[in-house]
């Protein structure tokens, strides 16, 4: 398997996501070996092979650019070996290498797993010089990244060329594999959808609710406020403005409505000053990025998660939301939607309709408790056993495909 993060060190669901399907794959039989760009620790991992392809520090392994695509050739992570500093196009050079490198001196493995276009390129050698069958998993594309919009051309084509030449792909709703036809056409033969599951740690790992930690909020839903909150990076392909001008509506019938921002990303500024501009500023609290229990307080104390992307390839944070009883409310344009019946649903651009949806979970008991008990009964139905199992599929029809039996 070729990744970007794990955790503890992920900055996202993509971490996320990968630590859990290699979870389930490793208790189904299969024999990881992940590859991850940094040097750490990573305590609960025991069940795979953890290879570090550079001396990175995790804090530094992706840039600025990993993610947002903006500054893939800017200078700005710390090289291991002396002051310089390096793009993140390098760290992925590195990357390529050393899985070159330790292809050459370790036996070869069945399949690579390579997970979206950071590891794309590395994927793609180990086809072409060792004949290994390429999956390409994708969590997301450039355009998801970019809104929908052009994204950066030199992601294009590292995306179209790892889909041509992978021998199967795994999309994580049938939304993506929509935009992976559509946009790089792709034949939909080619495609897997395998939808992605929750956390596991959300169902055994032990966890009370503190009043403690966020005791502002704690009063103001003690004194009739509606929580409502989103998780997730400030980018454009989040919809937060939308999200925002929702707020202003809805706020201006009912001012009892707190929205909570958490996360962090190139469009905070922006998006406290929009709040000030809308005139909500007292209704709305940016928390910057937290994580852990910080953030699962963050879930029990709201009644209404709002995922407002423009593109959503899937979305964990709604699956989480879930667990804790919040009421969702999911734009059409995201990947989760589809697996999730019992949720309030909206076009990304109809801020009437949210503030309207927001508006009618806050004054109606009834529709929000009827909501609260139909989704417990939904989520659970994607297991992360039941993705292994079909992984374990689709490297068994990529591995016939090179004739390996």
């Amino acid at each position: 398997m070729l990744g970007w993060e794990l955790p503890p060190h992920n900055s996202g669901g993509l971490g996320v996501a990968c630590f859990n399907m290699a979870k389930a794959l490793a208790n189904q039989g299969a024999d990881i070996d992940f590859v991850v760009p940094y040097h750490a620790k990573h305590p609960n991992a025991k069940f795979m092979h953890i290879l570090n392809a550079t001396e990175l520090d995790p804090i530094h392994r992706y840039g600025d650019g990993a993610y947002t695509s903006l500054q893939l050739f800017d200078k700005t992570i710390p090289n291991i070996n002396d002051e310089s500093l390096i793009s993140i196009r390098e760290v992925q050079k590195e990357y390529c290498n050393y899985v070159e490198e330790y292809l050459i001196t370790h036996d070869k493995p069945d399949v690579i797993h390579a997970h979206d276009w950071l590891t794309y390129e590395a994927g793609m050698m180990a086809k072409k010089k060792h004949d290994i069958p390429l999956i390409a998993h994708v969590h997301a594309t450039e355009f998801d990244r970019a809104g929908m919009h052009v994204g950066n051309p030199l992601i294009h084509e590292v995306e179209y060329e790892g889909l041509m030449q992978a021998d199967r792909i795994v999309a994580v709703s049938e939304s993506t594999k929509r935009i992976i036809h559509d946009k790089y056409h792709i034949p939909l033969s080619k495609i897997d959808v395998v939808y992605n599951s929750l956390d596991e740690n959300y169902e055994t790992e032990e966890y009370n609710f503190s009043d403690k930690t966020y005791q502002y909020l704690e009063s103001l839903k003690n004194s009739g406020h509606t929580i409502v909150s989103t998780v997730g990076r400030f980018t454009i392909q989040k919809g937060l403005p939308g999200l925002l001008r929702a707020a202003a509506l809805a706020i201006s019938k009912n001012d009892k409505l707190i929205f909570i921002f958490a996360g962090d990303g190139e469009e905070r500024n922006n998006l406290i000053e929009l709040a000030a501009n809308l005139g909500i500023s007292k209704n709305v609290i940016f928390t910057g990025f937290i994580r852990g229990k910080k953030l699962r307080d963050i879930y029990s104390l709201t009644d209404i998660f709002v995922m407002s992307s423009i593109s959503e390839p899937f979305g964990l944070t709604a699956l989480e939301a879930a667990h804790h009883g919040d009421v969702l409310i999911l734009t059409n344009q995201s990947g989760v939607s589809e697996i999730i019946w019992s949720a309030l649903k909206y076009d990304f651009w109809d801020k009437k309709k949210l503030a309207d949806e927001i508006l009618a979970v806050a004054e109606n008991s009834a529709l929000k408790k009827s909501l609260q008990h139909n989704i417990k009964q939904e989520y659970h139905r994607i297991s992360w056993d039941k993705v292994a199992k079909k992984c374990l599929t689709i490297y068994n029809k990529a591995m016939k495909h090179k004739g390996i039996e």
